[in-house]
């Protein structure tokens, strides 16, 4: 779990510099940084979109996925862990906004799948320790605006790509080339939308449509 620690440092790190820079930005500062990064948000979830290889996957899993998602209500309850933490550290800042948003981000890709399988099978952390960078670096710009919650998503990066490496043999049975590329198409455009959210142009409830990521693995099993 090497890749993972570090992916997990980085996040809290990059967060922690962002919420020092962010209270010495003027507002206007971080609107316009916001604005920059929320587009390249939306250019990274399109191009992991367009690497589907049949979109009628794609249009039923968001489908069915939304529906389970919407029934289950997954949006509201991790709105109401973020806003736990709010409430815990005392700051009704966005912390429920940086939590949820960034969570997404960073745990939905090819990068998080196929690198804690590589670091759990191999031993071999280079594709999660170049992700770390990445994120890293995103973890700072995000943070002078969203807050603290950006540093509280490096929580769920650690068990979702934790849990993946430990279970890494059984876990590459199921997560196949075919598989990986439609899980990332959808995780793509759900990023998409997150870009969409942070621009304040539309309110989608992301968080619902996550069981679309676990829906397109049994489609494409099943066709």
């Amino acid at each position: 779990m090497r890749g993972t620690i570090v992916n997990t440092l980085a996040i809290i790190l990059g967060g922690s510099l962002g919420v020092l820079l962010g209270n010495r930005l003027a507002e206007r500062f971080k609107k316009i940084a916001m604005q920059g990064l929320s587009l390249a948000v939306l250019l990274l979830g399109l191009k992991m979109a367009l690497g589907t290889e049949d979109p009628v996957y794609i249009i039923f899993a968001l489908l069915l996925g939304g529906l389970i998602g919407e029934g289950i209500n997954i949006e509201q309850r991790l709105n109401q862990l973020g806003k736990w933490f709010e409430s815990l550290l005392k700051n009704q800042g966005r912390i429920a906004e940086g939590f949820v948003q960034c969570s997404l981000i960073y745990c939905v890709g090819a990068m998080a799948i196929m690198g804690a399988i590589q670091d759990g099978l191999q031993q071999d952390p280079s594709t999660l320790y170049a992700k770390s960078l990445l994120d890293g670096f995103s973890a700072v710009a995000f943070a002078s605006t969203l807050g603290v919650g950006v540093i509280l998503s490096a929580i769920p990066v650690f068990i979702y790509q934790g849990l993946i490496s430990l279970l890494a043999s059984q876990v590459r049975v199921i997560l196949t080339s075919a598989v990986i590329t439609e899980m990332t198409a959808v995780g793509g455009l759900l990023i998409f939308a997150i870009g969409l959210n942070l621009l304040e142009i539309t309110e989608i409830k992301v968080g619902n449509l996550l069981p679309a990521i676990g829906v397109v693995v049994v489609l494409v099993y099943l066709f």
